[in-house]
């Protein structure tokens, strides 16, 4: 019969005989309080400790326990312990004289209270599931630093494609610091090694050059002397007793300066703590991790990355590891290796594409037309390429003051729009500017062209036409006793070119004599062809881009310029061009060059609600000659729109264009636009820093026509496609005082917030 408890009558004897030769080990504790000192234990524990039962009775069962598998489990145990409830817990603990996974699980036997309680202890080998259970974390470890690694470097890859934005090295390192390793940073060798925040592409590296001592010099603060000995190095340290100059040559070790060499291979490990020789690439590198990443160092190590170009060394990624480990780690080596490599072949295209770039810009600009200074006359010049790569193309003019009383005008047109196209027009632009100043009248000098070009072979065809203006000073005649007032002559001679336009009162004369064939094939000495011209005359010069367009004719588009150029209602070269260009040229399909001459005269203003666009352009020469003819433009245009005086806005623009002459590089470009809140002055030039201001600098020179702009006009400056362009509006009642330079409201276009301007 069962006994109340749900057992059959067992003798006590068969129970302890049964629970003795189990093969599960099992033992029996005593109470928590008393250590859990082992009472009894049955044969398998003792082959499972490989101890005998006299060693193991008496004594406490932890000391059969090496480690935990979590650490966390301690609170979890003892707890269970004290509240006398079953509890589980994995130990690292020895069998068989072999050091194994044991899950031991523990049941309380009440002999009283909680804490007189008998524990009951049942041991299993789970090593094989805790190998596997590390084998998976360490797996998934793998693949989440791979992930990382991944990741990260497809950021990087995606950082190094906008190589030249700004901050784009900070993004950098960015990218590698909380990723990767601790902290990471970016340092370039141009002219001494610097914390590259952005990538300056203008900058060559400095290859094997020593400049890391004046930077030493600097960051520790100028001249001191050592307290002890009192002397200073040439750069102003402070020498140790014992120091000499050979602590600044260059023949001490310095393991930093070996990379930058090159003659260096591998993963740099750099101890920042060391003691390294003044004016050393380590002992700089030193001091600028204690001031950029002093947190991080602690007692690390830092890993220091050669950032490798085609010839030489760009620079060095240096990264701080989370700790030893990871400065052993693979993945870690890995990433910073690859982001090293990109990064140094990024760069090294960057500034290759930049050095390029500029020796073609600097070779196309020095073709582009110029206007030179005449007097006497009112000149508007336009010159647009049709090509997105380059800034030159077939088409060119010349403006001319070959005498004093005599002045050129220069229009061609070469096949095509390449930079063969451009090459040609060149070695033909040079050409008639050198014949141009031996002849005065236009055939002689077409046919000295003819001359010399079809010796040169020359691949492309080209056209052209040459005009001359001769001035005739005022005179009186004795006989008639009549004064003869100042006039002016025009003649002209076409090679193949469109004909010029005479625009006099709203009649259009197209000025088609002195015709000939293309340049370098004239058989016959070239026609001149002499034109009356009066006060008030303009004469039109153009290319066939202006009017050329693939739905029509060439013969409809110089009728469509005939009749645009009658119903013109500017009074002014510039007006005049602007008009011309708005309504035929809005979106020309070849290169575009056009040159408005008017003969001055009786000056009419033009009626406020003339359909002349509001805007006027120059493109101006990078010199100082550039100034004066910024003020005639401002002068003229101001009196064409019927603004009043002009002297605020001369003295402006003469100093804006002043600055660009100045700070800039490349021509100038000044756009003049009539706007409700005033004229508007635009100054664009190639430099694209922005303006610096002279505040707070008392050492720096000038700033003070700067100072003018302020009291005169609102202005400020925008980042363009060609550089920076810098803005003044003026106002037409009064002189107000915006000295803050802040960009006005009612123009959404003016960009950022502007910085005082440069101008020293």
């Amino acid at each position: 019969m069962p006994s109340p408890g749900g057992e059959l009558s067992l003798p006590a004897e068969a129970r302890a005989a049964a629970l003795a030769s189990s093969s599960v080990a099992m033992c029996i504790a005593g109470p928590w309080l008393d250590e859990a000192r082992i009472l009894w234990v049955n044969d398998a524990f003792c082959e499972y400790v490989n101890s005998p039962a006299s060693e193991v009775v008496g004594r406490p069962a932890v000391d059969f326990a090496l480690e935990r598998v979590e650490t966390d489990q301690d609170v979890t145990v003892v707890s269970a312990l004290e509240a006398g409830r079953s509890v589980q817990v994995t130990l690292h603990t020895s069998r068989r004289s072999r050091q194994v996974w044991t899950q031991v699980s523990l049941d309380p036997i009440a002999a009283g209270g909680v804490d007189d309680a008998y524990w009951v202890a049942v041991l299993q080998d789970v090593s094989a599931h805790v190998r596997r259970e590390r084998a998976q974390r360490v797996s998934l470890e793998d693949a989440r630093r791979e992930r990382t690694a991944l990741h990260t470097i497809s950021r990087v890859t995606e950082v190094l494609s906008e190589v030249e934005s700004p901050y784009a090295m900070r993004e950098l390192a960015d990218q590698l610091t909380g990723r990767v390793v601790a902290w990471a940073g970016i340092y370039m060798n141009d002219g001494g090694l610097v914390l590259a925040d952005r990538l300056d592409v203008t900058a060559p590296p400095s290859g094997r050059g020593h400049m890391h001592m004046r930077r030493t010099s600097k960051r520790r603060g100028g001249r001191q002397s050592h307290p002890e000995t009192g002397e200073t190095d040439a750069l102003g340290d402070a020498l140790r007793p014992g120091s000499g100059a050979q602590n600044l040559l260059a023949d001490v070790e310095d393991s930093v300066q070996e990379l930058l060499n090159g003659t260096f291979e591998g993963v740099l490990t750099f101890d920042p703590h060391g003691d390294y020789p003044r004016g050393s690439a380590s002992r700089w590198l030193a001091e600028d991790l204690e001031e950029h990443a002093g947190h991080h160092l602690l007692d690390r190590s830092v890993a220091v990355h050669a950032v490798p170009g085609r010839r030489r060394v760009l620079g060095l990624l240096v990264a701080i590891p989370f700790d030893d480990e990871d400065q052993r780690s693979g993945d870690v080596r890995t990433v910073l290796g690859v982001t090293a490599r990109r990064a140094g072949l990024a760069i090294d295209n960057a500034r290759l594409y930049a050095r390029e770039h500029r020796l073609a810009e600097t070779l196309q600009r020095s073709m582009l037309p110029e206007q030179a200074d005449v007097s006497g006359l009112d000149v508007w010049t336009y010159y647009a390429p049709n090509s997105d790569h380059a800034q030159v193309g077939g088409d060119w003019y010349d403006i001319l003051q070959v005498t004093q009383d005599v002045v050129g005008v220069v229009v061609g047109d070469v096949v095509g729009h390449d930079v063969e196209a451009a090459a040609t027009m060149g070695q033909l632009r040079s050409v008639a500017r050198a014949y141009a100043y031996e002849r005065t009248t236009p055939g002689p000098v077409l046919d000295r062209v003819d001359a010399l070009v079809s010796g040169m072979r020359i691949p492309r065809s080209a056209s052209l036409v040459y005009a001359t203006f001769k001035r005739h000073a005022a005179s009186h005649d004795e006989e008639a006793d009549v004064a003869i007032p100042e006039r002016w002559t025009f003649e002209y001679s076409r090679a193949g070119h469109l004909p010029p336009l005479r625009v006099r009162d709203g009649e259009v004369i197209m000025l088609d004599d002195g015709g000939g064939p293309l340049v370098g094939f004239g058989s016959s000495p070239r026609e001149t062809a002499p034109v009356d011209v009066q006060p008030g005359d303009t004469l039109l010069f153009y290319t066939d881009g202006l009017i050329e367009r693939r739905d029509r004719s060439l013969r409809v588009g110089l009728d469509t310029l005939v009749e645009t150029a009658a119903t013109i209602e500017a009074h002014d070269a510039a007006g005049i061009g602007e008009e011309l260009l708005s309504r035929l040229a809005e979106a020309p399909e070849d290169d575009v060059a056009l040159v408005v001459v008017r003969i001055p005269g009786s000056e009419t203003t033009r009626s406020g609600d003339s359909s002349s666009p509001r805007s006027r352009r120059w493109l101006l020469p990078s010199e100082p000659a550039s100034i004066g003819r910024a003020r005639h433009a401002v002068a003229r245009t101001c009196a064409a729109w019927g603004l009043g005086s002009p002297v605020s806005a001369e003295l402006v623009v003469s100093e804006l264009v002043a600055n660009g002459v100045v700070h800039g590089w490349g021509h100038i470009a000044l756009r003049l636009f009539d706007t409700p809140d005033g004229l508007r002055i635009e100054i664009e030039d190639s430099n694209p820093a922005p303006p610096v201001s002279t505040d707070g600098h008392a050492n720096r020179v000038g700033g003070f026509g700067i100072q003018i702009v302020e009291r005169l006009a609102e202005w400020g400056w925008r980042p363009s496609s060609a550089g920076k362009i810098v803005w003044a509006t003026m106002r037409t009642e009064g002189l107000p005082d915006f000295g803050s330079g802040k960009p006005a409201p009612s123009d959404p276009a003016s960009g950022p917030t502007p910085v005082e301007p440069q101008d020293d």
